[in-house]
């Protein structure tokens, strides 16, 4: 099957659209109702041609940013270069910037796969994506496998925007957030309140772009004009990470398995901040489930 094959998958009310030629992203997920529709994660109001205006994308083999897009790792330095313009800091590893070859699909479930040769990441790696949509929730799993015949860092995570508008609120616990500088990078590790707290919230227009920790595996979104409630959860993601900027309009609500810019610390600090090392052969997974509950 072609990777330029547009993928689309109906359960009940739920739809969803996939696009493995463009970062093997969500095109779209609604929620229809007789003749009317409403967005779950956001439109992309047209054919998807930018991953950036994805309803979703998959991060592999690392998850946000890296400081100066350099690491050492057992001795070896590693430099990656931007990969995206006006940002210094190489982002999101590879997978969401290459297309993905469509495994199998069938009426109601999907695999996507990639595979990443040496390059500025010094290994090999296949990652892949397993979709199954039913009528009331999409379940997606990301898998990385070390293909590498040495040891290799490894992240996960799933970047979906959710529209928003002035009554859209967020509810999940998290005991941590990272302020950041002007780079979008880690500063100092605060308690989750005030500003940072995300139980019960409004989530649209806050000005955030930051990681969280102690996440509990769970986040209710809901607003009085959608038609449903969201539950996103991941059970196996200790950190979050929220995007919502000023100008409102969509918020991202990341599961993430580690830290932004764990890289940058020293190894004897990445099981802390969530970074793995996968030997020769072995693979990670992170799931993600939107249940989509009718109100």
């Amino acid at each position: 099957m072609s990777s330029e094959t547009i993928l689309t998958f109906r359960s009940g009310k739920l739809m969803l659209e996939l696009s493995p030629a463009i970062g093997g992203a969500i095109s779209a997920f609604r929620w229809y109702a007789g003749a009317t529709s409403s967005p779950i994660l956001r439109d992309c109001h047209g054919a998807l041609e930018k991953v950036l205006d994805a309803a979703s994308f998959p991060l592999v083999p690392y998850v946000n940013r890296i400081r100066d897009g350099r690491f050492v790792f057992r001795g070896r330095e590693v430099r990656l270069e931007p990969n995206l313009a006006g940002d210094p800091s190489p982002l999101h590893g590879q997978g969401w910037l290459n297309p993905w070859h469509v495994q199998e699909a069938t009426e109601t479930r999907a695999t996507l796969s990639f595979r990443h040769e040496v390059g500025e990441w010094p290994w090999v790696y296949e990652a892949r994506q397993q979709f199954s949509l039913d009528e009331s929730s999409l379940l997606l799993t990301l898998i990385c496998q070390n293909l590498s015949g040495e040891p290799m860092p490894c992240g996960l995570g799933h970047h979906p925007y959710f529209p928003c508008g002035p009554h859209t609120r967020i509810h999940t616990d998290v005991t941590a957030a990272w302020t950041i500088d002007e780079k979008v990078l880690p500063v100092d590790k605060v308690l989750a309140e005030g500003r940072y707290a995300l139980r019960d919230r409004l989530v649209c227009s806050q000005d955030l772009d930051n990681g969280f920790g102690g996440w509990s595996g769970e986040a209710q979104m809901s607003d009085p004009a959608w038609p449903f409630d969201v539950r996103l959860s991941s059970p196996d993601a200790r950190f979050f990470q929220i995007y919502s900027p000023s100008s409102g309009g969509i918020f991202v609500a990341e599961p993430v398995s580690h830290a932004n810019a764990a890289l940058n610390a020293s190894e004897a600090d990445w099981p802390e901040l969530g970074m793995r090392i996968l030997d020769p052969g072995e693979e990670m997974s992170l799931t993600m489930q939107l249940d989509v509950i009718p109100k």
